[in-house]
């Protein structure tokens, strides 16, 4: 059902902003479980009356970098007016108009990510075919991936050893630009294990860290629906899971010397809840090359390790309201949980 608000709706709740129903649906779940009030807000399609008071409550906003793969192709620029709307109301939004900058784009993902002193790969960005092309002689011959500026799903990753297969590609058939328009050039990183690893926070805490097999490819969606076919590796002696909880990560060197610097980006960008991606070299020096502000979690992997990163979720939504609405001294606890309505 279309978002449509006219600024009847004076219930204080959790607002979910997205624009994917498959990828809200787990967190639905966690919040019925805690008897949370919400409402969900799917801008794929909507008509905001924008000059209505805003409703009551905070904003949680999963609007993904992606949204225009699944033919909502306005539902980003839409997001970035409305949380405008909202912030400008001096509604509590989680993920904010800051985030959701950040999900949009490598760029500026990547200045964000050199300023905490994280590694980024080198990167060439080109608005143009052939600069795409010429931008393959800054790497000395060394491999290189191309992947779309605003991308998600792993859109436009495509591996080459040589400027000829570079060249095929881009003038060839299969070659589509960025949304965007920008492509990104970017050093090619080897894991020896073919392993890269996604650290997840909530409210800008560490909850854990999964390490993701890169066998088959590089669409690395970690959510149920996203899921593989095969959900292990059978290219190994002894097969391996595609995603896998690393529970010595938050204790490892490499641990302590990622997440605070991750913590720091999180706290210069605005970011509430988000992941990001590492890969480690042959040397062990860990390049970060993506942050997910729209993040899912893989029920298989918190399975096996006995946690539920949804339910982390919900919860911290709940703390979020109840402080929300404590400061405005408008609702008194506990909360009662209301039918969940689509606008």
């Amino acid at each position: 059902m279309p978002v449509s608000y006219d600024g009847s709706d004076t219930t204080p709740a959790i607002y979910v902003i997205h624009e994917n129903a498959e990828w809200t649906a787990p967190l639905y779940h966690a919040l019925d479980e805690l008897g949370l009030v919400y409402y969900d807000w799917n801008l794929a399609t909507v008509s905001l009356n924008l000059s209505a008071a805003a409703p009551q409550g905070i904003f949680y906003n999963r609007m993904s970098a992606s949204s225009h793969s699944r033919g909502n192709r306005y539902a980003a620029e839409m997001t970035v007016g409305v949380l405008a709307w909202l912030e400008g109301q001096g509604r509590t939004v989680l993920n904010g108009r800051s985030a959701l900058h950040l999900e949009i784009s490598k760029l500026i993902q990547y200045a964000a990510l050199r300023q905490a002193g994280l590694n980024v790969p080198k990167t060439i960005a080109s608005a143009d075919s052939d600069d795409v092309i010429a931008a393959y002689s800054a790497f000395d011959g060394m491999p290189v991936i191309t992947k779309h500026n605003r991308a998600g799903k792993g859109l436009g990753v495509q591996l080459f050893r040589s400027e000829k297969g570079l060249i095929s590609y881009v003038r060839g058939d299969e070659f589509f630009p960025s949304v965007d328009g920008i492509t990104l050039v970017q050093r090619y990183i080897a894991s020896p294990e073919n392993i890269i690893t996604r650290v997840e926070f909530i409210g800008r805490e560490l909850v854990y860290a999964v390490r993701v097999d890169t066998s088959n490819g590089f669409e690395l969606c970690p959510a149920d629906v996203c899921a593989l076919e095969a959900s292990t590796c059978m290219a190994d002696s002894e097969p391996r899971f595609a995603f896998d909880i690393d529970q010595d990560f938050p204790n490892s060197a490499l641990g302590q010397e990622l997440v605070p610097k991750m913590q720091a980006v999180m706290q210069a960008e605005n970011l509430d809840v988000a992941a990001f991606e590492f890969i480690t070299d042959a040397d062990g020096t860990a390049y970060v090359y993506d942050i997910n502000t729209n993040t899912n979690y893989n029920s298989d992997a918190e399975n096996r390790a006995g946690l539920s990163a949804m339910s982390r979720l919900a919860a911290y939504l709940g703390h979020e309201l109840a402080y929300n609405h404590e400061k405005n001294s408008r609702l008194t606890p506990p909360y009662k949980k209301a039918k969940k309505r689509a606008y």
